[in-house]
């Protein structure tokens, strides 16, 4: 029996396994899905992280433009979306706009509802209920799931197709598979070795607090903790790269908040942070703005106006007294006609020179991996290595906060799962030489066959199952159930009994003809 290898239990990883399983009971196939997770005690530790602990799962108005390498982002989602129409067996207008990823989640029982900007989070506001769906799921579907799996190197067949993916652990165990899927996380990316030409560029944090200048910095840490509102534009040489409208938090080494994260994904050393307070008033507007709120607060009050009293009900006392030093002024000075430009230019230009990420702890995603160019954005297969696919943020693909990062987690792992299971399904997978001892046929849904090899805990939804392991070239025996099954009934199909022996071109034959008998079954032909 064939065995589709996960790498990595974040949200690409098992969205993968559950679309694979799916995919397999849909072919009326039989395969192992096996999930291999580094974390020691169990999968999806990085989604309770998600949202602040919400896990804010995608985004009411996703759009690939967000995305860096938007062709390939765009092209993908437009694959995930006709995959979901022909499962459905529909064409209707709400079939082909619906969100497949809120449909899956749907169909897995998660409820969600709608914040401010798009954000969709689960009904109950926290994320182990994402969590404990996928676990859920991928428990029921069969999914061998093992923790305390940290993958070293994946090594392609050998050439021309003989044998199988070979998967190296840090525990010096071996997996074999005939189909892999890299879901890793962007930091444990560049810490796996896949096959040439297959190279991890570096990975750069992002999505995070900027850090600025000590003659900056002198601002910020007046006003450490302290959160405003307002727009922020990005600048470099005078020209304006990018801007974001939101939540700015000071801190002593710089900024930080939503729009400041966003902004992170562009900022590069010695470009400049230019905050506008009052995003709402025009440039050209501010002049006849400021002397109007003096004319209106003179007259009720019957005399001149001080600039911290002019400025109460615009800004927090602490960021007026802090920005006007900043532009030569002080609080207690009477406010004069004179001091208006300086003062426009305070409330809608307030600068800040970046050095560089502040923290990179917080930082969400990390940019680069593996170069989209080598991957097909129709399954994310690699082009160059048949059977291998990499998913969320291992390839170079990142987004701004919202929901986007994650959205293209579960998409890019819908792809490859269902891809894999289709691969393997219709007999274009190669086939293993090193077969699990003792390994027997079982229907999608049941608990996977043991591994040979040492056993690793892992949490109490995941499978008690082993890894495999050979060393020298030495193989154990094929057991007389190692043999795939296609029927719906379990009982395996002609076109799928051991071909041991055959020719390629007599394996072709049956390859084709399985994918013809899949075919011919409801729900077997997909995207």
């Amino acid at each position: 029996m064939e065995t589709i290898a996960i790498i990595g239990g974040g949200a690409s990883g098992l969205m993968a396994a559950v679309e694979a399983s799916l995919a397999l009971r849909q072919a009326g196939a039989v395969a192992h899905v096996a999930l291999f997770e580094a974390d020691t005690e169990r999968v999806g530790r990085s989604i309770l992280a998600t949202g602040n602990g919400r896990c804010n799962i995608s985004n009411a108005c996703i759009s690939a433009d967000a995305y860096r390498n938007q062709v390939f982002v765009e092209q993908a989602l437009m694959h995930l979306q006709s995959a979901y129409a022909a499962e459905r067996s529909a064409t209707s207008m709400r079939t082909l706009e619906a969100n497949p990823v809120l449909e899956r989640f749907a169909d897995m029982g998660l409820v969600t509802r709608e914040e401010s900007e798009g954000r969709l989070y689960p009904m109950a506001n926290k994320a182990t209920s994402v969590l404990d769906v996928l676990r859920s799921t991928a428990a029921e579907l069969g999914v061998d799931v093992q923790t305390d799996k940290r993958a070293l190197r994946v090594d392609a067949p050998a050439p021309g197709g003989a044998g199988c993916f070979n998967i190296r652990f840090a525990d010096k165990a071996i997996a074999h598979a005939a189909a892999v899927i890299v879901a890793v996380g962007g930091r444990a990316a560049s810490g796996i070795q896949l096959p040439e030409p297959l190279a991890c560029s570096d990975m750069q944090p992002v999505l995070g607090p900027l850090r600025v200048d000590a003659q900056s910095a002198k601002l910020t840490r007046q006003l450490n903790n302290i959160r405003v509102r307002g727009t922020v534009h990005l600048e470099r040489g005078g020209q304006r790269v990018a801007s974001e409208r939101g939540e700015l938090l000071f801190r002593e080494y710089g900024v930080s908040g939503v729009s400041v994260f966003n902004l992170s994904r562009f900022a590069q050393p010695g470009d400049d942070l230019v905050v506008d307070f009052l995003p709402d008033i025009p440039t050209q507007d501010m002049e006849r703005f400021m002397m109007t709120r003096r004319k209106r607060m003179q007259k009720l009050l019957g005399g001149p106006l001080a600039l911290d009293r002019f400025l109460e009900g615009l800004l927090l006392p602490a960021v007026s007294a802090a920005a006007l030093r900043q532009v030569g002024l002080r609080t207690g000075d009477r406010f004069t006609q004179e001091m208006v430009p300086q003062l426009c230019d305070m409330l809608k230009g307030m600068r800040l020179t970046v050095e560089g990420i502040g923290d990179e702890r917080q930082c969400q995603v990390r940019r680069g991996g593996f170069p989209v160019e080598r991957f097909s954005p129709a399954t994310c297969e690699a082009f160059d290595v048949p059977g291998l696919f990499v998913t969320g943020e291992a390839l170079d693909v990142d987004a701004p906060c919202g929901g986007f990062n994650l959205h293209w987690a579960w998409s890019s792992g819908m792809l490859a799962g269902r891809a894999a299971a289709d691969r393997v399904a219709s007999g274009e997978g190669v086939e293993c030489g090193c077969p699990r001892v003792g390994a027997k046929p079982r229907p999608i849904g049941k608990r996977s066959p043991t591994y040979t090899g040492t056993s690793h805990p892992s949490s109490s939804r995941d499978s008690r199952s082993q890894v495999a392991s050979c060393s020298g070239g030495s193989h154990a025996p094929a057991s007389a159930g190692a043999r795939r099954s296609s029927s719906r009934a379990g009982k395996p199909h002609p076109s799928h009994r051991s071909e041991r022996g055959k020719s390629r071109n007599q394996r072709g034959g049956n390859a084709a003809r399985n994918a013809r008998h899949r075919n011919r079954q409801p729900g077997g032909n997909h995207a």
